[in-house]
């Protein structure tokens, strides 16, 4: 999603109720165009310049204006990125799980570090407050990077046995070789850690392709690792538009693994290239999360957690809450305390402390959901928001839509943007049935003080995570990923190993017997 333009798409003049753009240059919230003078590719330990022969700039989007301008990432680049990672997989794969850990300790302990520079590089490439890139995006992938370092140690497979009367047999976990992983522009730094870490932690070397939008903190991430001792090659960042880089990597003979992270449509083109090399494949695609509110619901509770459910991160996230399901007793007021706290939310600039939301990724994601909104007008309301503000960025006001069928684009569809949908529903069987009605898995939330309506939609709803009495939070500790067209495999947690690793039967003869009984099948009598 999103694109390169770097038009203003607004007026300098501030709307009502929103602060005026007055900003410092890029380069005095982060020095991009220093940090990344070498270029914006990283492979075998050190940045380097694209071969393509094509330019992209990053454009931040809260003010249209340019940061920086490199070359993109060309086959060649990939094919070397790929080379320096099968360099270094057999002395990695060979590390203890103790070498492995120690030196992801050192990892996050310099991340923790860089944590303000990472926060800083973070908001400007996206958009993003600064308070949701301190207090969410940097720490929790700290807190990832700690994670892995300890679940490093952790690696073993099933104790051994005896399975016949002649044999020990036991099982090995082995890490599977080169790992090509394409991450998306919403969370680049946590989708890095999301694909680099278990990768590694597994023994395995990597190549990820962050979005061209946003290759800051991915590319800082990858320099953290070889400043924590990583060895050169483990960790490799190759910044390239999807359709020459991104297929590369993945139709790459050396790439053993693939691991994908972005919409559904391009997660089947993915799918494609894999499966004609038959690679492992691992996919966290879209999402539509349903929020069902039943009629014994804190409905303040429900309130605060769907406005802050459905616009974390401008909306652009895939777990965002965007169908609000509510029983029709709680309706009326659901829909009243929702927009009453959605207009209280404060749009501005992402570095300063008291913004609430961001602009979208760019002006062209702006005008998609502005598409969505527009075009739900012919059949359904929009009860506030509905409109762009007058500011530079790419900014859209938090919205809220009622009266949509549930067979409607708005409904149906994900928008990937500050925009939520809320219907009614009668009995709990129907509000349960309308959540489920969509090609989506990925997460889900219900809100009840009954442990037993709480119990039934957990084992309900067709989802990968389904909170009760919240929405958005995840740990490290605990797996991530889909059912249905939202993917399959997890990441983060212990769980996310089986998609890294790959299981060996090693089985032992114990009898010393020259001929076996079973060797009659092919010669001889007993």
């Amino acid at each position: 999603m999103g694109n390169s333009s770097n038009s203003n798409g607004g007026t300098a003049a501030a709307a009502p109720g929103f602060p005026a753009q007055d900003r410092s240059p890029a380069q005095d919230r982060f020095p991009a165009q220093d940090r990344f003078a070498d270029g914006a590719q990283y492979i075998g330990g050190r940045l380097r310049p694209g071969t393509s022969g094509r330019d992209h700039t990053v454009v931040d989007p809260a003010t249209g204006h340019d940061v920086l301008r490199y070359e993109l990432a060309g086959t060649e680049d990939v094919d070397a990125a790929v080379a320096a990672a099968k360099d270094a997989f057999t002395g990695w794969a060979g590390a203890t799980p103790g070498e492995r850990s120690d030196a992801m300790h050192r990892f996050a302990a310099v991340l923790a570090e860089r944590a303000e520079e990472f926060a800083q590089a973070e908001s400007l490439q996206c958009g993003k407050p600064i308070k949701l890139s301190r207090e969410f995006d940097v720490p929790g992938s700290v807190d990832n990077t700690a994670f892995f370092a300890g679940a490093a140690r952790h690696l073993q497979g099933q104790s051994a046995g005896e399975y016949s009367a002649d044999h020990t047999s036991y099982v090995r976990r082995e890490p599977i070789g080169v790992v090509g992983s394409i991450a998306p522009w919403n969370y680049p730094l946590q989708m890095a850690a999301w694909k680099v870490l278990p990768a590694i932690a597994a023994g395995n070397t990597i190549v990820l392709k962050p979005a061209e939008l946003t290759p800051f903190t991915s590319l800082m991430f990858a320099q953290a690792a070889t400043e924590a001792g990583i060895p050169d090659g483990v960790v490799n960042i190759v910044t390239g538009a999807g359709r020459d880089a991104g297929e590369h990597l993945v139709g790459h003979p050396d790439v053993a693994m693939t691991s994908f992270t972005g919409s559904t449509a391009v997660g089947k083109r993915v799918a494609e290239i894999a499966t004609s090399t038959v690679k492992r494949l691992h996919l966290e695609l879209g999402g539509k999360a349903p929020f069902v509110v039943f009629d014994d619901a804190d409905l303040e509770a429900a309130v605060h957690g769907a406005v802050a459910g459905a616009l974390i991160n401008t909306g652009q996230d895939c777990t965002a809450a965007t169908r609000a399901y509510v029983q029709r007793p709680l309706y009326d007021a659901f829909v009243a305390g929702v927009a009453d706290l959605m207009r209280t939310v404060r749009l501005g600039d992402p570095f300063e402390e008291s913004t609430d939301l961001g602009p979208l990724i760019s002006h062209a994601q702006r005008d998609r959901v502005a598409a969505f909104v527009d075009r739900a007008r012919s059949y359904a309301r929009i009860v506030t928001g509905g409109a762009a503000p007058k500011l530079d960025g790419a900014y859209y006001h938090p919205t809220l839509v009622v009266d949509a069928a549930q067979d409607s684009e708005i409904v149906q569809s994900e928008i990937f943007g500050p925009v939520l949908v809320v219907l009614p529903f009668d009995s709990d069987e129907e509000g349960l049935r309308l959540a489920n009605d969509t090609p989506y898995g990925l997460a889900a939330s219900a809100w009840t003080r009954d442990v037993f309506r709480a119990g039934h939609a957990t084992r309900a709803i067709k989802a990968g995570c389904v909170w009760i009495n919240d929405h958005i939070p995840i740990l490290s500790e605990m797996p991530h990923g889909g059912y249905k067209a939202s993917g399959f495999g997890k990441d983060m947690s212990a769980y996310s190993f089986e998609e890294y690793t790959q299981i060996k039967h090693v089985m032992y003869d114990n009898t010393a017997a020259v001929r076996k009984d079973w060797h009659r099948t092919i010669f001889g009598d007993r």
